[in-house]
């Protein structure tokens, strides 16, 4: 089966960009001898995750406990669900752990620490720090930090955070700046903690971005990182990796030719409607229009307007366009986790046009 036999829109993941992507990330953090705990919130797929691990055992994070649940019953026991536990979810990990799992939950609120230590099969557990992106978390030096440590006790193994301000950034000055903020945030927590007597093993921290431009990781224990994996116009756009460090792409078919523009079978389910480069130095519309082969054959093509299954892009004059309806074409993602977030299964290639492999992939919550 070739790409041109798929049916569309449909995923494409180039598995030799995949692999390339996986190693630059490994070797960024190999230098500073700290492990990668992968994030599998984008990819979503145990033939990603195994390709992540580099074939070796290790732990994963999840943003989901369908995530959980899908790649525990794939052999994964090392398991951090990132996002903030509510005691209803308590039972569900519970049930997961019992079955051989070992899920680790987070927490930044006092009450819910109280929860997690009530249970009767109490999770592993970090306190969630906040290293100045003002989402989620606690401040390093708050009371709240040891008020939530206190409440869970023998639950607490560690701390995490998330640098995602670094998406704020532009270069890698700016990244290895964010970087320093976020390990001096963390390992100040961790320090406060273990002085009052909590056995802190686990010093959690990473972005994409951070992981790759990180100068200094000492008291770090991993990094989380996920979206370098795939990649996307606005991970280039920040210097996570090259524009071809893009693996995945959509692939779409022209459903209607107007001077100047294309019409595609892809709209706004097919590859979000994220508009993160609109902030970067180049603005990609909602994805940049790649040929068959995924080279920028069509110049500066974006999708300028994404309705549900509708996707309208502006073709440049000074480019050829031999496309009529019928044709396909690739499409470069934004932000390759909305977009992957409505396809079931990617289409796998090795560079070429040939599709060696399907891998599906686990959705919904």
């Amino acid at each position: 089966m070739r790409i041109a036999d798929l049916p569309t829109p449909c995923l494409i993941l180039d598995r030799t960009v995949l692999a390339r992507n996986i190693r630059s990330m490994a070797g960024a953090l190999s230098r500073l001898g700290v492990p990668l705990r992968p994030h599998m919130k984008t990819a979503k797929s145990i033939e990603v995750a195994r390709m992540a691990l580099l074939g070796q055992p290790g732990g994963i994070t999840v943003s989901t406990l369908a995530e959980a649940e899908y790649f525990a019953g794939h052999g994964i026991r090392d398991i951090l669900y990132a996002v903030a536990i509510t005691p209803q979810k308590l039972d569900h990990v519970a049930k997961l752990n019992a079955a051989g799992a070992d899920i680790i939950v987070v927490t930044d609120d006092p009450e819910t620490a109280s929860a997690i230590a009530a249970h009767p099969k109490p999770p592993r557990s970090l306190i969630e720090v906040d290293c100045g992106e003002e989402r989620s978390g606690v401040v390093p030096d708050s009371a709240a930090l040891m008020e939530i440590a206190a409440r869970l006790g023998a639950s607490l193994v560690g701390v995490m955070t998330h640098a995602g301000h670094s998406y704020s950034g532009r270069g890698i000055r700016d990244m290895a700046a964010i970087a320093e903020q976020e390990r001096a945030s963390i390992t100040f927590a961790a320090q406060r903690l273990r002085q009052a007597g909590h056995a802190i093993t686990i010093v959690s921290a990473g972005s994409s971005p951070t992981a790759m431009h990180a100068e200094n990781l000492s008291g770090i224990t991993e990094m989380r990182a996920g979206v370098y994996m795939f990649g996307d116009l606005f991970q280039a756009e920040i210097g996570t990796h090259a524009i071809d460090g893009i693996a995945v792409t959509v692939l779409a078919s022209v459903i209607g030719l107007r001077p100047g523009r294309v019409l595609v079978d892809a709209g706004g389910l097919a590859l979000s409607k994220d508009r993160s480069t609109a902030d970067a130095p180049h603005d990609y519309g909602y994805g940049l229009a790649l040929d068959l082969a995924g080279r920028p054959s069509y110049g500066p093509a974006f999708v300028t307007r994404a309705y549900q299954e509708h996707g309208v892009i502006e073709m440049h004059p000074d480019y050829l366009i031999p496309l009529s309806v019928g044709g396909k074409l690739r499409i470069a993602p934004n932000h390759t986790c909305m977009t992957a977030a409505a396809h079931d299964r990617y289409f796998v290639v090795d560079g070429e046009d040939e599709v060696v492999a399907i891998w599906t992939r686990v959705n919904g919550w």
